[in-house]
């Protein structure tokens, strides 16, 4: 297994992370702890020394089998990550309590990695007035945690503000092929490594959809190729390919998925593609781009709206469903918009949005067709 080191750390860890986020289950949703332990276990005997794990994960059973795995002696061989629920926090006595309680699930007496879990500008602020970073100096301090650092789902100048505003060790990111621009992106993977930061990737396959249900045109282009990788190996590579990345995470419910993902990072070395790779990425991106619906480039100049409705929201989770050709999860997020009011059916077709948008996209018309794909009798 490949190793580089996480940041100015003097960690070296392995270049596969296990993301104890999406283990097998049984037909009850609880998880399968004997296939997910021989899983997990395989990784490490193949060389995977971080484990991801976080309070909420799997109805907040994640952390309790992490400390299951880590018997027997492998916790000697890896290094355990986990995350605060910033959400949570009410008041900075939650900050102990919480951490305590996680300390109490994985049966351990210190954490390798704390993470300040899923920070944007909200949650930012909120973990600031519950004063997480004093906590976080005082755990570091007393042994209890040993690198701090956190993950992170907003814009760039957000992600910039943040890296800077305290001495983080590691920080964790959404990066893939498709989402150079997206979030913290290229710009905050290099902006956080030249900082010293260990940069830890989430989402290298955005969340199976770079892998499952494939449009035509892009199964032919993997196939055509001079090289012949799957999907998913050619996803990472891309993103291994990138000398600041540190560690990439994969939440792998398959034991082949383990097989596979190990034996990609052992040659996924920084640098390594070639032009041509690059140009053959670079094409199945143009595939991509070409399925997109809404033409909406999300400047926001349609907002606010008068009835509340999420109009670059609801086109994003539009041309996603259509992009990488499923609306499932799209309609999951839909319905979140729909209990918050913030859907397209609340449109009264007034046109404000229409005089304001720069790409003079026929909004009223595009949210009557997105709601018609989301709705749950869709």
């Amino acid at each position: 297994m490949q190793t580089r080191q996480m940041g100015n750390t003097k960690n070296e860890v392995s270049l596969l992370g296990f993301g104890c986020m999406r283990l097998p289950t049984l037909p009850d949703g609880a998880i399968d702890e004997e296939t997910a332990l021989a899983m997990v276990r395989y990784a490490i005997d193949s060389g995977v020394n971080y484990l991801d794990t976080a309070y909420t994960y799997h109805g907040g059973k994640s952390e309790e089998f992490v400390g299951k795995v880590i018997q027997n002696g492998y916790g000697e061989k890896v290094h355990i990550a986990t995350k605060m629920p910033v959400w949570l926090l009410e008041s900075p006595r939650d900050c102990e309590r919480l951490f305590n309680e996680q300390l109490k699930r994985l049966g351990v007496e210190r954490v390798d990695y704390y993470l300040l879990h899923a920070l944007g500008r909200d949650s930012w602020h909120k973990a600031v007035q519950c004063e997480a970073l004093e906590f976080l100096e005082n755990a570091h301090s007393k042994g209890l945690i040993g690198n701090v650092g956190f993950s992170f789902h907003d814009d760039l100048a957000v992600f910039r503000d943040i890296v800077d505003a305290y001495p983080w060790d590691v920080c964790q990111i959404q990066f893939n092929y498709m989402d150079e621009c997206y979030q913290a992106g290229l710009a905050g993977l290099k902006y956080a490594a030249s900082k010293g930061l260990g940069v830890i990737i989430m989402e290298p396959l955005r969340g199976g959809r770079l892998v499952n249900n494939l449009p035509p045109e892009l199964e032919e282009l993997f196939a055509d190729a001079p090289i012949q990788r799957t999907p998913a190996e050619w996803a990472f590579r891309w993103v291994a390919n990138h000398p600041e990345v540190s560690l990439i995470l994969s939440g792998m419910s398959r034991l082949e998925e383990v097989e596979e993902n190990v034996r990609t990072m052992v040659r996924a070395t920084p640098n390594s593609l070639t032009k041509k790779e690059l140009d053959l990425i670079r094409k199945a991106k143009e595939i991509y781009a070409q399925r997109v619906k809404v033409l909406c480039t999300n400047c926001k100049y349609c907002l606010p709206c008068p009835q509340d409705v999420a109009i670059p929201r609801i086109f994003e989770l539009y041309n996603e469903a259509h992009i990488y050709n499923s609306f499932d999860g799209g309609r999951w997020q839909y319905g979140q918009l729909l209990k918050r009011g913030q859907d397209a059916g609340r449109c009264v077709a007034c046109g404000q949005c229409e005089t304001l948008c720069p790409q003079n996209i026929a909004i009223i018309e595009s949210l009557e067709v997105a709601h018609g794909a989301f709705r749950p009798e869709a």
